[in-house]
């Protein structure tokens, strides 16, 4: 990790460029290859999401779920990165992602990924693996990205909040557009049973639920005992001083700019878009879901 330099990386921010339909950065792209060949297994599990929609929280929970009574040493040995392989990951100094999932001595292997539909390696779909997404509201997700976007060094510079207000209006952030993010697992869904899509508003709501039915999907005999300690361990404010959790260990975000997990809220939008733009993303927003039956709440 060492190797991964904040000086080096801050002068050479990554800049976008189109990728097979979508904005993206070589971070993400230098190892395709080796990620659309990945052999997944059937019980595999992936864990997707578009960046800053609860990723590191579902990763946890499931973490937990399947290891957290058989292997506790991971708890405090292992970060979270470690243990779910981002598999399209290709940092300097850190194995590739897809290598990292490839040697996963766990079963099952948990998996994360921020590809949009389309471009999740194939054999994921074949193997009829279990996939586990999870949205967020575009608003609040839209504030996260930017202020994810200002710390991490390995992200392209987002300038200020109007300026990453249009980019991501407009798609032009890592991963392209929410919009056809949330929209294309959630067509999905209806071709492939195998799809259980949580929504970040409903974790923030009840914890507790969102863990009875992940492990009513996941076919998960978990006590209740258990369960309920799950849900309080990996409450917001417990992850953020977790060391395993926090990414507090990856030199290229800097703290000192904002945290990496802030504040896992949901309404944070209002304490960042005016009215005016609060006006033009609503219209905007109307055209680009008319077509989806897909709905989300922007306050609880």
């Amino acid at each position: 990790m060492e190797e991964l330099d904040l000086h080096l990386m801050s002068n050479s921010r990554p800049e976008l460029f189109d990728f097979e339909g979508i904005s993206m950065i070589h971070y993400f792209t230098d190892n395709w290859k080796n990620i659309q060949n990945f052999q997944a297994r059937p019980d595999d599990i992936l864990i997707a999401t578009y960046p800053k929609a609860g990723t590191t929280w579902v990763s946890f929970i499931m973490d937990l779920l399947y290891f957290g009574n058989i292997e506790p040493e991971r708890q405090t040995t292992l970060p979270i990165y470690m243990r779910v392989p981002f598999i399209e990951g290709a940092f300097p100094g850190l194995p590739p992602g897809a290598e990292q999932a490839d040697k996963l001595p766990t079963t099952p292997r948990l998996i994360k990924t921020h590809l949009p539909v389309q471009l999740v390696p194939k054999s994921f779909w074949e193997q009829n693996c279990r996939v586990v997404y999870v949205a967020r509201n575009a608003k609040d997700n839209a504030v996260s990205y930017f202020h994810f976007d200002r710390m991490n060094m390995a992200q392209p510079d987002p300038g200020d909040w109007n300026n990453f207000f249009n980019l991501f209006m407009n798609g032009k952030t890592v991963f392209g557009p929410w919009y056809d993010h949330v929209s294309g697992y959630w067509e999905r869904k209806m071709t492939y049973s195998n799809i259980h899509y949580m929504f970040f508003e409903d974790i923030v709501e009840d914890t507790g639920r969102e863990v009875d039915r992940l492990c009513t999907f996941l076919g998960l005999s978990t006590s209740a005992e258990e369960r309920e300690r799950i849900a309080k361990s990996v409450h917001f404010d417990a992850m953020k001083k977790n060391k395993m959790t926090n990414y507090s260990t990856v030199p290229v975000m800097d703290f000192k700019i904002s945290p990496f997990m802030r504040k896992g809220k949901v309404g944070d939008w209002k304490n960042h878009f005016t009215v005016a733009q609060n006006e033009t993303f609503d219209e905007h927003y109307k055209q680009k879901m008319k077509n989806t039956t897909l709905q989300f709440r922007t306050e609880i």
